[in-house]
């Protein structure tokens, strides 16, 4: 290599961190993810295909997902992470009444930031969800994010904390709502059917290894709830999307074996990730940087 090609080299490696900021993030499993940009694209499997994907009454389940969360919706907006029998929704501080009468029923401290992350689960032969407890997100990092019940006990997972609460209910649906299974959205705004003018609408952010499983995977009575590696198939398994595609695919397959494959709409895609590792640990060749 000539003197030239090294300084070149050399000069390329100097600029890395001064531009980390405009690469895309590092999944911490490793791999690619599913890019979304918060206008209208979303991911889903088709309800007159695949119908839903745990039958009414499951009573031990388990959602989960690396989420990278960017840009807060609207005071009036709900974000739709993920949604069919769970929801995972993030809206901002100012979402009123809603949050005040969270905070009320469960005897907490008003949570503050721009990003609220709200989880729960559609009740069996009853309208309305149980009770989702708000718990506060930094915004541009990632986090993993889990949902389980067990028999009558609901979990609530954001990275190392945990809350839990002892009202849980088998699994139902609400069939008012899409019955598509969705990632990032619907295909349309939605209004929600109460008095303000409020709405459902899209996240904007990266979404990796989401996994949904008929089993309640982690033990609230342990510390250190955060996976070190991509999510594991195994019998329990009944969708696993790890979404390690080509740069710019809009179809993800299931890894699971049961052939839930999501579709990208409107944009949906897997995003130009550098090549990295699990645990945060970044690599980049000689041939990433010529390009």
């Amino acid at each position: 290599m000539g003197h030239r090609q090294i300084l070149t080299c050399l000069f390329l490696l100097s600029l890395i961190p001064l531009s980390a900021k405009a690469l895309p993030p590092a999944s911490p499993a490793g791999g690619n993810y599913l890019v979304l940009d918060g206008v209208d694209d979303y991911a889903v499997l088709d309800f007159g295909t695949f119908g839903y994907l745990l039958p009414d009454g499951t009573d031990e389940f388990t959602f989960e997902a690396w989420i990278y969360p960017t840009t807060p919706p609207d005071k009036d907006t709900m974000g739709i992470i993920l949604h069919q029998q769970v929801r995972m929704l993030i809206v901002n501080d100012e979402f009123q009444p809603l949050l005040t009468n969270l905070v009320n029923a469960l005897n907490i401290e008003p949570p503050k930031g721009d990003l609220i992350l709200l989880m729960s689960s559609y009740l069996e032969g009853k309208p309305g969800t149980t009770l989702p407890f708000p718990i506060r997100l930094e915004p541009n990092q990632w986090h993993h994010i889990a949902y389980q019940l067990n028999g009558d006990q609901i979990t609530m997972i954001v990275n190392d904390f945990v809350r839990t609460n002892q009202q849980g209910i088998p699994l139902g649906h609400n069939a008012s709502l899409p019955q598509d299974f969705v990632l990032g959205g619907f295909e349309k705004k939605i209004r929600r059917p109460v008095k303000e003018e409020q709405f459902y609408d899209t996240f904007t952010g990266y979404i990796d290894e989401v996994r949904i499983s008929t089993v309640a995977r982690y033990d609230v009575n342990k510390k250190g709830f955060m996976p070190d590696d991509k999510f594991k198939n195994d019998a329990k398994t009944v969708a696993l999307w790890h979404f390690d595609e080509p740069g710019g695919a809009q179809q993800f397959s299931d890894a699971s074996g049961n052939a839930h494959h999501l579709v990208g709409k409107n944009g949906a895609k897997i995003g130009d990730a550098l090549a990295v590792e699990a645990q945060q640990k970044l690599t980049i060749t000689w041939g990433k940087l010529k390009q």
